[in-house]
């Protein structure tokens, strides 16, 4: 998608927020609570824990430069250039911050890495949300991906966030701080989630029924959404039926399930869970051109 002059302004307004609220979370609840870090920002962390040769912020910069270099093919143009950007603010933002103002330690850790992670979560979901990363481990499991392609990206991520937590907190000699970590990471990752994809989460249900038609028609008239119909054929025998393919709201599971017993107490119902449903009765695309 071509982007305009306007829509570049824009994204690069939220990434700049977004690198604040990761450097704020950083400074203001992780360092000085000792709550481990992931990434190469905690990589970063421990290096001047031992040696204090820089601040977090200017390592962060020179151990993404290599990976950078690694990497730029596999990112491209758009993703490589803000990709940079965000990690060169919230790099700068880091030092910056722990420059003006020292925080203090706050009374109760688990505070400090809940709300921590609530920041972290934010920053690094408007990040994302412009199509752009914080560099570190994101582009070190893409390049693994493109090796290979079976290799889950979230699953890579969090393995090499755990492991480089678990390495603080070995460094920092701290259980807890290992333990507070793996509960700000999932905060971060729960709040994250939502800034992408939103707090009313979306299911998808494949009906199999004889009576396709009475259930499509409740769909339609009650929660007013469309059904998709989709050829199938029983496995065992042979016979033809539709299957009724169909998006819908958490909130409406209720409903949907028992207009489907009421009408086919033999139907067959897989629910699934669903993430940017776009399209009538859903989410608009926003395509600013």
């Amino acid at each position: 998608m071509k982007r305009t002059p306007k829509v570049l302004v824009k994204n690069y307004l939220f990434i700049l927020l977004g690198s604040a609220l990761y450097a704020l979370a950083f400074d203001w609840f992780f360092v000085p609570n000792g709550i481990a870090f992931g990434g190469v920002t905690g990589i970063a962390q421990l290096v001047n824990h031992i040696l204090a040769v820089a601040p977090v912020g200017t390592l962060v910069i020179c151990f993404n430069v290599p990976i950078f270099l690694m990497g730029w093919k596999v990112l491209g143009g758009h993703l490589l250039v803000s990709s940079l950007v965000s990690t060169a603010l919230s790099s700068a933002f880091i030092d910056i911050m722990a420059a003006l103002h020292t925080f203090r330690p706050m009374g109760d850790p688990l505070l400090a890495c809940i709300f921590g992670g609530v920041v972290l979560g934010l920053g690094l979901g408007l990040i994302f949300q412009q199509g752009a990363t914080t560099g570190g481990t994101d582009t070190l499991a893409r390049l693994a991906q493109s090796r290979m392609a079976w290799l889950p990206v979230g699953k890579v991520l969090m393995v090499i966030d755990l492991a480089v937590i678990l390495l603080v907190a070995a460094v920092f000699r701290s259980l807890d701080s290992a333990l507070y970590g793996i509960v700000a990471l999932y905060v971060s990752t729960l709040v994250m989630d939502w800034v992408l994809y939103g707090m009313d989460n979306t299911r998808v249900a494949y009906i199999i029924s004889d009576h396709p038609d009475q259930i499509a028609r409740f769909i339609f008239d009650e929660l007013e959404h469309s059904v998709t119909y989709l050829d199938g054929e029983g496995g065992f025998s042979g016979a033809k039926k539709k299957v009724i393919l169909c998006a819908f709201k958490q909130r409406e599971i209720v409903d949907l399930k028992s207009a489907v017993q009421q009408a086919d107490p033999d139907a067959f119902m897989i629910v699934t869970p669903a993430h940017e449903v776009l399209g009538e009765g859903f989410r608009s695309y926003h395509q600013e051109l």
